[in-house]
């Protein structure tokens, strides 16, 4: 089982820092949300960050290296993780900073399949390694991530159930949906599907399956992919769906779509920051370090 573990975290949180008529927000949260990468907002018990929830939970499902993508400006990252570029002890990870740079003629990040390029090329071990990527700004299960390490496929994602998943209709329906063949190998990846499209995407179990960006790599197989990744026509980026499409075009049944039925908590927008905090007091009251049982 691999121990690798890479976190995007480089994003320019455009969603969070939205204006907004919310009114259950302090001023220090609204402060927060409008300066701070959204996984650094404080939304714990105990006025940690959303990071800290998911670095717990991968201890706890047996991740010992911890790469972290970050921007240029992401020096806060430091202050709360370690101020060395690799390798900075934090409560017994192994936590590394990778930086994703901007394009000269680009005012944002070039997206996900950029920031994990980026990474690999800067720690180039990853590219002999399997290891798992995701989010900072989901609260991914201990068990979502120990799946991911121990799954014998060379490449997986996590495959949600949609409708266990607690957000409001409207956010739902602007999910991507995942098709799976009867093994569960990953076959298309919707775009705003319509109703009928869901409908023909039901898996083997009648479910409508969602990917939540959380996914497994043989870091070798994968590299070309990421290497040429094109640019979304319409979102101008290039992202990590597309890295897996144009795999699976060359390669058939090799993206394995793990089932899970649970929710995952998400942070995108200053919305979402009331609804994580009573998640966060309801299964978090205090994070045990020293006494993680790891799930290996």
């Amino acid at each position: 089982m691999h121990t690798n573990l890479i976190i995007l975290a480089g994003g320019a949180s455009s969603r969070m820092k939205k204006e907004t008529d919310v009114t259950n927000l302090t001023k220090g949260e609204l402060t927060q949300a409008n300066e701070r990468s959204k996984a650094l907002i404080a939304v714990g018990p105990n006025n940690r960050p959303l990071l800290d929830y998911l670095l717990y939970n991968a201890k706890t499902a047996g991740y010992k290296n911890v790469y972290i993508i970050i921007g240029k400006k992401g020096s806060l990252f430091q202050e709360f993780y370690g101020a060395k570029k690799k390798d900075n002890d934090f409560h017994g990870l192994k936590i590394s900073f990778a930086i994703q740079h901007i394009p000269k003629n680009r005012v944002k990040p070039f997206g996900t399949a950029d920031a994990l390029f980026q990474a690999v090329e800067q720690y180039p071990e990853l590219n002999t390694a399997y290891y798992t990527v995701c989010n900072s700004d989901n609260l991914y299960s201990s068990d979502a991530l120990y799946a991911l390490r121990s799954t014998p496929s060379p490449n997986a994602f996590i495959s949600y159930d949609r409708d266990a998943l607690i957000f409001s209709q409207e956010r739902i329906s602007r999910f991507a949906v995942v098709k799976l063949d009867a093994a569960n190998q990953l076959v298309a990846i919707i775009e705003k599907p319509s109703e009928a499209e869901v409908v023909k995407s039901k898996d083997v179990e009648g479910k409508i399956r969602v990917s939540m960006n959380i996914f497994k790599f043989d870091g070798k197989a994968i590299y070309p992919y990421l290497k040429n990744c094109p640019v979304h026509p319409e979102r101008n980026e290039k992202e990590i769906p597309t890295v897996l499409l144009n795999m699976i075009k060359e390669h058939p049944k090799t993206i394995l779509g793990i089932s899970l039925s649970e929710h995952v908590p998400d942070l995108t927008a200053k919305e979402d920051i009331v609804e994580v905090k009573a998640y966060l007091n309801r299964n978090y009251t205090q994070l045990s370090w020293d006494g993680v049982n790891n799930l290996n």
